[in-house]
């Protein structure tokens, strides 16, 4: 694994970590308006991300095609928006590990979906790692009870989550990682919005209180704006087959940091489950000598590049085990 992989990996790695570290924060936001507490997160990520993006950002913005336009607000709408939506509207009838476990396949999914999407066929090397992920993630987090509408809405939140990847990458080259973290946080703070007028009336942003406030600080501050950037550079730097496998890195963050709040144990379901996920991440990344280090065709050359329902997908369901409820 070359320098430049290596960053890639580590980028992708603690954005999840990231992710799935802030379970016990989103927990707090209970109460909240759902789109309004989105609102506020994706748009306090764009404004803290303005002075990051440098002077040719609106330059580069201008020369945006109206199908790349397109592509900012599907890649919003589905792997943010959409997204939490999903997740929220499967807890309603599932207990948080089912759309976690769904959601754990992402790996799976991309590791097929983007050689296709390229016209070339999947390298099992990456296969059989996201397999490895999976299995991992799903041994982590267990099964728990749900109906038909909760799978068919875990079935949405992993299309969210392999959007999320894949929708992104033809907008890295002309944008880079901040610039399209900042761009699609505007995107994204819009439709929160437009959900929240048309959803809760004039009820759907209120004042929020102190430990609120707080929240909405970190989740925008630490998981939007540093977790984001690093994902996208992560993308950008091994492509998106190989950066969604460290999406098996949420689970087991929120089942390492579950027993330091006393919302779970670390057992031994946790510590195999972690070891599979480990394990998946190596042999896709070719640190067993296989050829999951090469750069994957169509990866993003560098440019000089989860409402806490997504960073919810590390959450503890009933039972003590870390569920899916992390958030983009």
């Amino acid at each position: 694994m070359n320098v430049n992989s290596a960053r890639g990996s580590l980028s992708a790695a603690f954005a999840c970590v990231l992710v799935g570290g802030s379970f016990t924060a989103n927990s707090l936001l209970g109460e909240y308006p759902y789109a309004g507490g989105q609102f506020l997160r994706y748009g306090l990520a764009f404004l803290l991300l303005i002075p990051l993006v440098g002077r040719g950002a609106m330059a580069a913005v201008r020369r945006l095609e109206p199908r790349q336009w397109a592509r900012l607000c599907l890649l919003a709408a589905v792997g943010m928006v959409g997204f939490n939506l999903a997740v929220l509207a499967a807890e309603r009838t599932a207990e948080p590990a089912v759309p976690g476990v769904l959601v754990g396949c992402a790996p799976v999914v991309v590791a097929v979906l983007v050689p296709l999407l390229d016209g070339r066929r999947p390298r099992r090397i990456v296969l059989y790692g996201a397999l490895l992920v999976a299995a991992g993630a799903f041994t982590v987090q267990g099964w728990g009870r749900t109906d038909t509408a909760g799978i068919a809405f875990s079935v949405c939140a992993l299309l969210g989550e392999v959007g999320f990847a894949v929708i992104a990458v033809p907008l890295l080259r002309p944008l880079g990682p901040r610039l399209l973290t900042a761009v699609v946080c505007a995107v994204a703070a819009a439709e929160s919005a437009l959900v929240g007028l048309l959803a809760d009336g004039g009820d759907w942003l209120r004042v929020p209180d102190t430990t609120e406030t707080l929240v909405l600080l970190w989740q925008a501050v630490v998981v939007t704006v540093v977790g984001f950037i690093c994902w996208y550079l992560g993308v950008q730097r091994i492509g998106a087959e190989r950066a969604t496998l460290f999406s098996g890195l949420i689970p087991v963050a929120a089942a390492c940091t579950a027993p330091l709040v006393g919302a779970g144990g670390y057992g031994a379901a946790q510590a195999a489950g972690s070891a599979l996920v480990a394990a998946g991440v190596a042999l896709g990344a070719g640190a067993f000598g296989g050829r999951g280090a090469r750069r994957p065709a169509g990866a993003g050359a560098p440019t000089g590049r989860r409402d806490g329902a997504r960073a919810r997908l590390g959450s503890v369901p009933r039972g003590g085990r870390p569920g899916g409820d992390g958030g983009h």
